[in-house]
């Protein structure tokens, strides 16, 4: 078994294949309107979502609001784009996406908003959902007898 960072046990069992070819985006970056109701979300208050995707890629070592935080603290200061970037980095790295269409923190400085879209869509599209937050997920997958779809066999412990 393996566990998550605060001894909770879920199975080593692989997620069900996906939709979505592998090292490929699920979703365009122009695509916001898939989900209308995290599109508008993303518009009006851009930091709870970047805080929703942030702390699935963290596992839930940082919560969803104090990632938030940061993000709206950096964004205020000019560097938004530069956090968002090393997020967009993280995630790609985790479900082996390519860096497209161009480097992940120059996505983030010419539409912030797309590209956050883009990236939440993508973790709900591979099983998990960000509003719910990373212990919920955790929940879910066990109950539903699966492990984070974005860990990559022969990396748990």
């Amino acid at each position: 078994m393996s566990s998550s960072k605060e001894g909770t046990e879920y199975p080593k069992v692989a997620p069900p294949p996906s939709q979505f070819p592998e090292g490929q985006w699920s979703t365009g970056i122009c695509n916001c309107f898939d989900d209308p109701s995290n599109c508008l979300l993303t518009c009006f208050c851009p930091c709870i979502t970047f805080g929703r995707i942030a702390e699935i890629l963290d596992r839930g070592n940082t919560s969803c609001g104090i990632q938030g935080l940061i993000y709206y603290a950096m964004s205020h200061i000019g560097c938004g784009w530069l956090y968002g970037g090393i997020y967009r980095s993280k995630l790609r790295g985790l479900l082996s996406l390519p860096e497209t269409p161009c480097a992940d923190w120059l996505v983030h400085c010419c539409c912030c908003v797309c590209s956050l879209c883009q990236e939440y869509r993508e973790l709900k599209n591979h099983g998990a959902d960000p509003s719910l937050g990373w212990q919920a997920n955790v929940e879910k997958w066990s109950r539903e007898g699966l492990s984070p779809p974005f860990v990559a066999s022969g990396m748990d412990r």
